[in-house]
Order: C-alpha cells, then structure tokens, then sequence
C-alpha cells in the first residue's frame, strides 16, 4: 500500500462519533421553540431544541459520509482514503458547531420539524463549508495553531519532511490542505443540490459573500488598510454574514417562510455576527492562546484590517504610532507583540471595539424585541448575542 500522505485516524471512520460539548449557548436545556402551522400560528410544546442532540445528529450525518467516501476512494487507490480522513479529523476533531445551531433554530423557529432529516444536512453543509474557510484561511494567512494543534498545512508538511518525500515540504502541505478545503466545499454543495430554490438561492450569496470578504482581508492586510470602513466591510462579509444571518436565513428558506422572516433575521443576525468577528479580532491580538488555541499576535504579524488596528491608528500617539508601523511583518518578535498589545489598550483602541462590539448587540437586541419569532427564539438569540459577543475563545 502507498505511504499514506497523513497519519490515519480511526476518529470518525471506524468507530462511533462521540458526542462533542457544546461551546456555544444555549445549554442543553434550552427552551421549547414550538412550531407554527401555514397560517404562522405557534404551537408551543409541539418540539424543542437540544443543543447536544443537534450537534450530534450533524456530527453522525458528516461521519456517514465520510465513511461511505473513504470506502469508495480506497477502492479506486489506498492512499485516497487517507484524504478523506484527513478531511474527516479536521471537521469532526474540533469546532464550536454554531452554524448548524442556527441553521436548526432558524427553521425550527419558521415552523419547520426539528426531526427533519433536511435540516440536519443543511447543518452538515455548513459545518463542511466552514471547515472549507478555515482550512483555505490558514493557508492564505500561513498560520501555525488551529485548535490547539499545528494547523492542518504545517502537519502535512512535517509529514512530508519526516517521510523523506521529494519535493519542498512546505509546498506540499499547503497544497494538500487546500485540496482537502476543496473537498470540504464540494461536499457541502452535495448536501444542498436536492435543498429548495430558495435555499440553494441563499447558500450562493452566502458564499460569494464568503469569498469577497475573504479578498477584503488578505488584500488589505498587503496594503496596510486602516480605512475603518473597509474594516467594518471585512467584519461582515468575512464572518459577519455566514456566522448568523445566513444560517437563520437558510433554515426560514428550508421551512418555505424567507420571505416573511428575511428582514427580521437580518436585523439580528448582521450585527451579531459583527459582533462575532470583532471579538475574534480582540481574541487574535491580545486573547490567551491557551483558551483560543491559535498563537496570539498572528493578526499583527499579518497586519489584518481590523477595526481594532484602524481604531489605533486614528489614536496613536507618534511613539504608538511608531511601533505602529512595524505590524505587518513576519518577522515581530514576542517583545514587540507584547509592546504592541500595550499600545492597543492605552490608545483606546481596544476600549473602542468593545464599545462597537456592544454597540452591535444592542442593535441585535433591539431588533429582537420587534421580531416575529417565537418567545423560546428570542430567547436563545439572546443568549447566542452574549455568547457571540463575550466569548473568550
């Protein structure tokens, strides 16, 4: 048999999925989110949401698939099955799972069954395409730490090393990634081509909008954009969009009411996931890289678009804005990170964010108060706000 190109893993091929802890609120407790009928009446009592089991069901569907493709590719070529699992370690071996929660709570909140298989491969779709985004980001980004493990290039390039492979190492593992996101991204479209037009209407512009943030970041990162604006735009189209209103979107469109839940679930959403994205820029400068597994300072050797490092820049001092100067390189050493995270909080830059990031719940909050959603929804939207918002990984 070929030398496998990564070490294989018996996580999700040959055994049982194991249930993953829910990172992200609500609790496995959570209330009834009820039903309505094709009038828009609610039913509450008639179903109910459980965090653990949703993830579960997701988590089972993703494993069923990779199964049946690793069976399949290893019937073609041995080595084949490998990337599939390799796919398969990275999706199922971590992750908060927000995505399929709020695809789940957006169609169940529209009326639709929580036992509805549909929904559970929409989850799945989403959950692959994230992993899709992840793995293409840390390649574009060259980042070391996914999870609290090398990232997936990095270990596929020290594979390559440690087997004496011909060939430049650090090439092969970035490309191997990038085939593996592929293959993320095309699987998630599989579990959408049978979904109803409006479904497959909102996944495209979801992913477009996924890629235009994703260029919004890395060429502003390569010209040292501090135009908050554009920050802002990163902000949303990057994260903001897909992490909570496209999700709610998609599960309305799922259950057939998009049209009448749309504006609603944009309201809440866009601003949460704002929020979202500008507590993960916090959390990639000065977070603790114990809790949120990626090497903290990484966004200022890249020099991403922040908010937060164009907040800076309009406060710094000239000494501030001096050091400043030297975000972007590869080369920062952990003094001068450390310096630099010193300057963000005493420019008021840091304080600013916050200062956006609740601005944005607010906004998500308000929107809330008015939305036509079942009282179990607002609920848990309102705890998905102070998760998203203040969350610490």
């Amino acid at each position: 048999m070929p030398h496998a190109p990564f070490p294989r893993t018996t996580l999700v091929i040959d055994t049982e999925v194991p249930t993953a802890p829910l990172r992200s609120r609500p609790s496995p407790t959570a209330p009834d989110l009820g039903s309505r009928d094709a009038a828009g009446d609610r039913h509450p009592g008639v179903a109910a949401i459980d965090g653990v089991v949703v993830t579960k069901a997701v988590e089972q569907r993703l494993a069923e698939l990779f199964r049946a493709e690793a069976t399949r590719w290893e019937a073609v070529d041995p080595s084949l099955r490998s990337l599939v699992e390799i796919l398969a370690d990275f999706v199922l071996g971590g992750g908060k799972r927000v995505r399929p929660l709020v695809v789940h709570l957006g169609f169940v909140d529209a009326g639709g069954d929580p036992g509805d298989a549909r929904v559970t491969e929409l989850g799945a779709a989403i959950e692959l395409l994230h992993a899709f985004a992840l793995l293409h980001d840390d390649v574009m980004d060259g980042s070391a730490m996914r999870r609290g493990r090398r990232s997936l290039h990095e270990r596929l390039a020290v594979d390559h090393r440690d087997g004496h492979r011909l060939g430049e190492s650090r090439r092969y593992g970035e490309g191997l990634a990038v085939l593996v996101g592929d293959l993320a991204f095309v699987y998630a479209d599989r579990f959408v081509q049978e979904a109803p037009r409006d479904v497959r209407e909102v996944w495209d512009e979801l992913r477009v909008e996924l890629t235009m943030g994703q260029f919004l970041d890395v060429d502003g990162a390569a010209r040292g954009d501090r135009d908050p604006r554009r920050a802002a735009a990163v902000a949303l189209y990057k994260s903001g969009r897909y992490t909570v209103e496209r999700p709610l979107h998609l599960g309305a469109a799922l259950a057939g009411r998009l049209d009448v839940l749309r504006s609603a679930y944009s309201a809440i959403g866009a601003p949460l996931g704002e929020a979202y994205q500008l507590r993960d820029d916090l959390l990639g400068a000065l977070g603790d890289e114990r809790v949120t597994g990626k090497p903290v300072g990484d966004d200022l050797r890249e020099g991403k678009p922040t908010l937060l490092l164009a907040f800076a820049h309009a406060r710094a001092s000239a000494a501030q804005r001096a050091l400043l100067s030297r975000v972007g390189r590869a080369d920062l050493s952990r003094s001068e990170i450390e310096h630099l995270q010193e300057a963000l909080v005493e420019c008021g830059a840091v304080a600013a964010v916050e200062v956006e990031i609740g601005c944005r719940v607010d906004a998500a909050l308000t929107a809330l108060t008015s939305a036509p959603v079942t009282p179990a929804a607002r609920d848990m939207l309102a705890s998905l706000a102070a998760g998203a918002a203040w969350r610490d990984r």
